[in-house]
């Protein structure tokens, strides 16, 4: 059995500030959402990604992949989006068993009401607090970390 090579201080402090400091990150922006928007941060970044869709329609497993939930976690979201008018379901022309979501006028809307207060929110909570070359480190950092995560999945 191979033996475990525990986290040193540093790197157990380093990894205790990383999940803290993403946890409130996803509170606060979650909360001003919420608040200012009436909208969930998990509804608004689907909104976000079909409004940068090509004809702001996604296959909802392209969906689910683009936001790493759930193929029943994004199925429920987008049940909850078409209540609200926001999104809609439209057969695959390609596929008659696939499903597109695609973003209607409506949730459009609702999207460029709620992207200027969550931009502030995300330019004072994050960025704000960096220089450019952290934020350029920042970037590095996260981009190798993802590389690496999304080759085991």
């Amino acid at each position: 059995m191979d033996e475990v090579r525990w986290l040193d201080a540093t790197e157990q402090e380093a990894w205790r500030a990383y999940l803290d400091t993403t946890r409130l990150l996803i509170q606060t922006l979650g909360r001003q959402l919420e608040t200012d928007a009436g909208i969930s941060f998990t509804d608004y970044e689907l909104l976000v990604h079909l409004s940068e869709a090509p004809e702001r329609r996604m296959r909802m497993r392209d969906l689910a992949d683009a936001t790493l939930a759930t193929r029943s976690g994004v199925t429920r979201a987008v049940t909850r989006l078409e209540r609200a008018g926001w999104v809609r379901r439209v057969e695959c022309e390609d596929d008659r068993r696939g499903m597109h979501a695609e973003l209607t006028d409506a949730g459009m809307a609702k999207l460029e009401k709620a992207a200027p207060g969550h931009v502030a929110a995300v330019r004072e909570q994050m960025f704000d607090l960096l220089s450019s070359r952290e934020v350029e480190q920042l970037h590095a950092l996260c981009a190798r970390m993802r590389k690496h995560l999304e080759a085991g999945r």
